[in-house]
């Protein structure tokens, strides 16, 4: 689904509500949920029609610009309508930024990438990407299976 939230920030499925500065300039972004898919259930695959709720997350992401970018992403908490399915209720969620992610997926794969191409220590691309080094780490170690997997 191809908006303006896309074009600018490679954000695919998410749109912005809004945007605030905060007192040290970076720049607070509120999205919502755009893709009609994120209401699928995880475990069964049955589109959710009833809301139990609502969430709000804060997904890290690329740097943006010199004041940097904060993401706050309300987003819908759903009953599964599925009577079998295990999995009773389940938030949003869209590619770059599955259930449960604490960074987006190209911030995950530039972080790797910095190990695994530029030949930047664990450390560094931790300190510059302001992660922590474990999820540099692991970062690093998908990037890896996916060149043993091409």
């Amino acid at each position: 689904m191809l908006n303006d939230t896309t074009l600018l920030l490679d954000l695919d499925g998410v749109s912005v509500a809004r945007v605030e500065r905060l007192a040290d300039g970076t720049r607070r972004v509120h999205l919502v949920t755009t893709d009609d898919r994120a209401r699928a259930c995880p475990a069964c695959g049955v589109f959710a029609t009833r809301v139990k709720g609502s969430a709000v997350t804060g997904p890290r992401d690329m740097p943006y610009g010199e004041s940097g970018l904060e993401f706050r992403w309300h987003k819908r908490r759903w009953f599964c309508r599925e009577p079998d399915c295990p999995r009773r209720s389940f938030t949003e969620q869209i590619g770059q930024v599955p259930a449960g992610a604490r960074i987006t997926a190209r911030l995950r794969g530039a972080a790797g990438r910095r190990i695994r191409d530029a030949g930047s220590t664990v450390i560094q691309a931790a300190r510059d990407l302001h992660l922590s080094w474990p999820t540099v780490m692991d970062a690093f170690r998908a990037a890896a299976r996916e060149d043993s997997a091409a």
